[in-house]
């Protein structure tokens, strides 16, 4: 179950996805194969090639891409998700959901 974004938000990032941008969205987020996670970031562009590009940086696996039709991405959560925001100094959504 995702919440803590609003439409604006998502319609923005769906259209930076749709045109090749590297895109970050967080989310609140609830899963029980997840324990202890309570947010997810999904790092979407609709380049499938540069989406790969860019995962290599931080040593995400192709087959991690999760493979919607529109808005392929990374799910990222954890430790990791903090350490890649803070790489690509996403302030803002790590100050939103304090990571």
């Amino acid at each position: 179950m995702a919440f803590g974004i609003d439409r604006n938000t998502l319609r923005t990032w769906k259209a930076d996805v749709r045109n090749g941008k590297i895109a970050f969205l967080t989310h609140y987020w609830i899963d029980d194969r997840f324990p202890g996670c309570t947010t997810v970031t999904k790092v979407g562009c609709a380049d499938y090639q540069k989406l790969i590009e860019w995962g290599k940086k931080y040593g995400l696996r192709k087959e991690w891409i999760h493979q919607d039709p529109n808005y392929p991405h990374f799910d990222l959560f954890g430790d990791r998700q903090k350490e890649i925001l803070t790489n690509e100094q996403q302030w803002e959504q790590i100050k939103k959901f304090h990571l």
